[in-house]
């Protein structure tokens, strides 16, 4: 008989229960783990995954145009191309073992030149990098360097901004993971034209200095991108569609500058820095009406389209040092003592607080102490002036009593009014405020160094906007230089997205700032500034040449000579600023360092202003002409000598000559006026003419015009005519004889 088995039912149920604990804890411990990745790092692996089978790349922003007022490009972005790494992809390209290549893609790479794997190993770095080196022209080293290695993923920039013609032939090689996409070049059509003030971009398009700086924000635009699927071979599947978002270009800047002008005063200026040997020269044209900036010229200056180039011109410890200096915006960013030229704000100052007026007298016997200090003049004076005499002159003593009359509480006020010591608000990045001396600190000597332009310290734009406000009648507009921010709608329309809207606030009266003018202009015709004078036109203005600041003191025989001037001075249109730092030709007075390049500087803007704007009289510069004899003339000999000045007529009566005339010969009309000619037969021949005004002609045209009136005229002195004893416009008789005093060039 076979012995039955005994089985332990309670062991078995023991177990059973042990067995089904284990399992549900180890259910529970996976369910929790689970749940924990499929909740709590749900984010983290799911990025992590679509990082795997997914590809982004990054398409930047086309970068919007900065223009001139008149829709010239200063500044544009070429279509070029670059070059990228996508890792993933070229890795899984250059393992592959020659088995999975397609005949016919290695026919295609022997074709092209890149070498065909000899076994399973696939592709080295080695292989490729001479390959894609060669046509991007760059160090085989630089290409391995960039080359993925083990698991890299992701992409790296291989080249930027390379022209179509290399991006095609990298095409042509059809290698998975090299990727060509487009691109955007900045690139500045006239090369230094404008260049501190425009500035430069770095290798990703962002501005680094000047306009590209200031509105980065709206020329930038918003890049792009590229969302594409991969298979387990890290290729676009041929299924699906890439998430692309397009980028959004740049929005244009549309500036103040006028391009004909700022190619006149760049010109000028390089004729003026190189004649002078000087270490800098910079120019201002501005529309004192508008606070719009229509030229901002430095020298030297540098090229946009190579903006590190160059920088060997420039002082400073390292070549990074110097290039900051070469990109620095001296009209914007650097300050100094302004000299002569500030007498002008001592001047309105004086004239604003009714302290002085035309006939106010000054002693000047070419020194003066005060103060513990002893002010001289640039050359001796020994006599009594008058307002106008000590502007035109350019008295220091002078402005030195005329600063004790207004007192430092009122002119301190006046110079906090017109904006010194403060930033004039220039769209620009990195201007200076400069330095004023508060009220409590200013001694009675420095109230006199003050008066006549040293101590305190501006920059060019700060004192331009003071000046724009003498010019236009008392309104300190801000000075700026955007114009306005547009863009193109999907439909090509414009839409102009912003309009600079300066600030304004009323500094001086109309009264006060035309009697200034009247000063200012008596500086070109018979003062320091003699050698702006312009036949037919009204200029005013003023010279000037401080010591300059080194290191803490005045360096010796270092000079910054400057020329502000408006025109007309009667209702200025334009004004200018010419502005020498350290000449080193022989000669530092403003006198002879900048007028003369500011007279060019005129004539070349009347020249263009006249013919751009022929039928707006509103914008020309009209010449005045002084009205030729023509009486006793035949009518048509008459008509063509009134022509040839620029002149019209009408024909009063039916005879063959010309008896009489009005205006009379002698008087200043604008150009186009007309003239009527009487020529009755029973008429008497008149003999009467008008004195012109001569002021600030040479010897030689004085006497031309004078006799070609019939005026005599008898000279004392040397120079160009500053005084004449007849006044404008009394009626003479021909024959009479008239005094001109001349004067020879002005120290200042």
């Amino acid at each position: 008989m076979r012995k039955r088995k005994y089985i332990n039912k309670a062991k078995m149920r023991q177990r059973m229960i042990v067995t089904a604990f284990s399992l549900t804890v180890i259910f529970s411990i996976l369910i929790i783990r689970l749940s924990y990745i499929m909740i709590v790092k749900r984010a983290d692996y799911a990025g992590k995954a679509e990082e795997q089978w997914t590809s982004e790349l990054k398409i930047d922003a086309k970068r919007g145009r900065i223009l001139d007022r008149y829709g010239n490009e200063l500044a544009v972005s070429a279509n070029v191309y670059r070059i990228d790494f996508d890792l993933k992809s070229l890795s899984a390209y250059l393992k592959r073992p020659l088995k999975s290549i397609p005949i016919k893609e290695i026919d295609h790479m022997k074709s092209v030149g890149i070498p065909v794997p000899t076994g399973d190993g696939g592709l080295k770095t080695d292989d490729i990098a001479p390959v894609i080196a060669k046509v991007l022209d760059m160090d085989v080293s630089e290409i391995e360097k960039k080359l993925p290695s083990g698991a890299d993923a992701g992409y790296v920039t291989v080249a930027r901004k390379i022209e179509k013609d290399v991006a095609d032939k990298i095409k042509e090689f059809n290698i998975n993971g090299v990727v060509v996409s487009p691109d955007t070049k900045r690139y500045y059509p006239n090369n230094n034209f404008l260049s501190q003030a425009l500035g430069s971009t770095d290798s990703d398009g962002k501005g680094l200095t000047g306009l590209e700086l200031q509105y980065n924000s709206y020329l930038s635009g918003i890049p792009g991108m590229k969302i594409a699927e991969l298979d387990k071979n890290n290729r676009d599947l041929p299924y699906t569609s890439s998430q692309y978002t397009s980028s959004i270009n740049g929005k244009d800047v549309t500036t103040t500058i006028d391009e004909n002008i700022q190619n006149i005063a760049e010109n000028i200026a390089k004729r003026c820095y190189e004649n002078n040997k000087a270490k800098a020269v910079s120019i201002l044209i501005m529309d004192p009406k508008t606070g719009e900036v229509l030229a901002m010229v430095n020298k030297p200056d540098f090229d946009p389209n190579n903006p590190r180039d160059g920088a060997e011109k420039f002082d400073g410890k390292d070549n990074n040092e110097k290039i900051q200096k070469m990109w620095r915006n001296r009209l914007v960013n650097d300050t100094f003592e302004p000299g002569s030229i500030f007498k002008v704000i001592t001047a309105i100052s004086g004239l604003e607080n009714n302290i002085v007026n035309k006939d106010t007298q000054f002693v000047d016997n070419g020194s003066i102490s005060i103060g513990g200090i002893t002010v001289k003049d640039a050359e001796q004076q020994n006599r009594l002036q008058n307002l106008l005499q000590i502007i035109q002159n350019s008295s220091n003593v002078g402005f030195v009593e005329l600063g004790k009359m207004i007192g430092k509480e009122k002119l301190c006020e006046s110079i906090d009014k017109f904006g010194f010591g403060k930033v004039s608000g220039i769209d620009l990045p990195g201007e200076a405020p400069g330095i004023v001396k508060p009220v409590n600190k200013v001694s009675i000597a420095d109230l006199a160094t003050i008066s006549f332009g040293q101590t305190n310290t501006l920059n060019s734009v700060q004192y331009m906007a003071a000046f724009d406000a003498i010019a236009n009648g008392g309104t300190l507009i801000q000075p700026h230089i955007m114009k306005e921010v547009t863009h193109n709608d999907e439909n090509n329309v414009n839409i102009v997205d912003e309009v600079f809207k300066p600030k304004t606030s009323i500094v001086a009266s109309p009264e006060k700032t035309a009697e200034l003018r009247t000063y200012l202009e008596g500086v070109v015709t018979g003062g320091s500034g003699t050698g702006t004078f312009i036949e037919g036109y009204h200029i005013g203005g003023k010279t000037g040449t401080a010591e300059k600041v080194v290191d803490g003191k005045y360096g010796e025989g270092k000079y910054i000579s400057s020329f502000v001037g408006m025109a007309p001075s009667s209702d200025p249109k334009v004004t200018i600023m010419i502005t020498v730092d350290e000449p080193r030709n022989g000669e530092y007075y403003a006198a002879q360092v900048a007028v003369p390049y500011a007279k060019s500087l005129f004539t070349d803007i009347f020249n263009y202003l006249n013919s751009k704007f022929s039928d707006e009289n509103s914008k020309k510069i009209t010449k005045d002409v002084v009205i030729p004899e023509v009486r006793n003339m035949k009518v048509a000999d008459a008509k063509k000598i009134l022509k040839d000045a620029r002149l019209d007529c009408n024909i009063d009566g039916d005879g063959e000559k010309v008896v009489n005339m009005t205006p009379y010969p002698g008087s200043s009309v604008k150009e186009d006026s007309k003239i009527t000619l009487y020529t009755s037969s029973d008429a008497t021949y008149n003999n009467d003419v008008v004195m012109p005004n001569v002021r600030g002609y040479s010897k030689e045209d004085a006497t031309y015009l004078l006799k070609s009136i019939g005026i005599v005229s008898t000279f004392d002195g040397n120079g160009a005519v500053s005084e004449q004893d007849i006044d404008q416009g009394e009626v003479i008789s021909k024959g009479t004889t008239v005094k001109l005093t001349l004067s020879s060039d002005y120290k200042d």
